[in-house]
């Protein structure tokens, strides 16, 4: 049976404000205990989680319960880690929040289609109203929102678009639910179990400084892809350039279409451009009748742009030591990140020097289907909030 997996002296400390456990036990129960064993103490507010798809989910949702459900607890699969080594598999990651630093609250949505801007008015209205009244700092300015969904629902676009039109202004940012690359099932955890076509909204009102953030490192290369024919419910796309989708696509990153893959998909993607900014839109598979299904919303007319890989971790390394001119060193990043970022790392062979960046930098989190950001569905993104250490003068 595999051991738990090693708490570090950062995560081990008494008076952090954050703690975080790592566990690669696969029996339910006994993953649980351990967690339970690293996190709770007197002052825990809640417990953010993130768990392989490996798992039996109903198991583990009562094994999480009875041993971690007298505080508040949420999380969602992934299509991998964001430990405290680095890169994981098959493991579950859980931050505790102490309530001297920090006041949380969440909301399970249900049936994410149906989702309407009333919902998202009540979903807001209650948790601004629990982050005022037990709040560790002043709602504006010291509060930020997390969004977790089912990466396969479809829904991301339309129910981001809601809720920020009615976050006032609140940072947001958010992962899509993963299932290890298998899309079969990706599930979202509240209320006592694991849900699919649903969300969580996650409030976090906090003393520390903190700053959202989503980087990317994909540039411009030239070549254009008019959509000239789509199925925007499906996510599909038809036809690029008035050529099947598929075979366009091959033809443009020079290999043969039974040859496309997430790996080739991680390398060679497509980009929208809206005002001076490009947004990926990463593609999921090909389909028998050479479509593209994509990770986030298409349309017939749109242009999309090849792009081509810079230094992944070289921007994503800058972008960090930007914030920590402003807010000095980080008590925890919190990243959703993109699932096609780490194929591309480990197809590169640059896993060590990942897990040293991500290991360094404190980055804690999840492999995501899609990425959220300030109310925008992305992809190919790591996105999330850089939590510092120092308390801010109130």
């Amino acid at each position: 049976m595999p051991m738990p997996l090693a708490v570090s002296e950062m995560e081990a400390s008494q008076d952090a404000p954050l703690r975080v456990a790592q566990s690669a036990i696969r029996d339910p129960e006994l993953a649980a205990q351990y967690l339970a064993s690293q996190l709770l103490h007197p002052y825990l507010e809640g417990v953010l989680f993130f768990c392989s798809a490996e798992y039996d989910l109903p198991a583990l949702a009562t094994a999480l319960e009875a041993h971690l459900g007298g505080v508040r607890l949420c999380g969602c699969t992934t299509a991998g880690e964001l430990g405290v080594d680095g890169y994981s598999r098959g493991s579950i990651v859980a931050l505790g929040f102490d309530h001297r630093a920090f006041t949380l609250d969440y909301r399970l949505v249900h049936e994410l289609d149906r989702f309407t801007l009333v919902d998202a008015q009540r979903i807001t209205d209650q948790l601004f109203d629990h982050c005022v009244r037990y709040g560790v700092a002043p709602l504006k300015g010291h509060t930020f929102a997390m969004t977790l969904l089912d990466g396969l629902s479809a829904c991301e676009e339309q129910v981001l678009l809601t809720l920020t039109s009615v976050l006032a202004g609140i940072p947001h940012f958010g992962g899509s639910a993963g299932d290890d690359n298998r899309l079969t099932g990706t599930h979202v955890y509240g209320e006592g179990a694991f849900h699919s076509q649903a969300a969580v909204v996650l409030m976090i009102n906090t003393a520390l400084d903190f700053e959202v953030l989503s980087t990317h490192h994909l540039r411009p290369r030239g070549e254009k892809l008019v959509v000239t024919a789509a199925d925007s419910e499906r996510r599909r796309v038809l036809e690029l350039n008035a050529e099947p989708a598929a075979q366009e696509y091959a033809r443009l990153v020079g290999c043969p279409v039974e040859a496309l893959s997430p790996e080739v998909f991680a390398r060679h993607p497509l980009a929208v451009k809206l005002h001076d900014k490009t947004y990926v839109r990463a593609i999921q598979g090909v389909n028998r009748d050479l479509s593209l299904s994509f990770y986030c919303a298409v349309e017939t007319g749109i242009v999309m742009t090849a792009m081509q890989s810079a230094d992944l971790l070289e921007d994503l390394a800058c972008e960090i030591e930007a914030i920590v001119e402003r807010l000095g060193p980080a008590e925890c990043i919190l990243g959703c990140d993109c699932f096609l970022r780490r194929l591309e790392l480990e197809q590169a062979g640059l896993q060590p020097a990942a897990r040293e960046l991500y290991r360094r930098q404190r980055i804690l989190g999840f492999n995501t289907y899609g990425e959220h950001c300030n109310g925008l569905h992305l992809n190919q993104t790591f996105s999330g909030v850089f939590i510092g250490r120092s308390r801010r003068d109130l």
